[in-house]
């Protein structure tokens, strides 16, 4: 029954967000409401809510199923969003992942099935 999850991830700054959700990671933008964002790329929706507090990022992130992830992170390694410990890498769980953290403090963690 279940169809599909959408992350909701925490944004400090609208104007800000869009801009590297749209420049960096190459989502497309659809909405602000109010600074509720909405972006997609490919079958991914993600939508981002607004907050002043700047530790709610830090604690927060999602997992994006990908295929050709090695290709996805040499387009992120060149706009150098790799993550300082979330080098792209074989996982014991039989995942080959990296991650990014967005300009708010989210992380994005990439994952293809080894």
């Amino acid at each position: 029954m279940l169809q599909q999850a959408i992350p909701i991830l925490a944004s400090l700054n609208a104007a800000e967000t869009i801009a590297f959700y749209t420049q960096k990671l190459g989502f497309t933008f659809h909405n602000n409401w109010d600074g509720y964002l909405i972006f997609s790329r490919d079958e991914i929706i993600i939508h981002l809510w607004p907050t002043t507090d700047p530790s709610v990022p830090k604690a927060t992130g999602c997992y994006v199923f990908v295929t050709g992830i090695d290709a996805l992170h040499d387009e992120y390694k060149a706009h150098n969003l790799i993550h300082p410990h979330g080098g792209i890498e074989n996982k014991p769980w039989g995942k080959r992942q990296f991650s990014v953290l967005d300009n708010n403090g989210n992380i994005i963690n990439f994952g293809q099935d080894i």
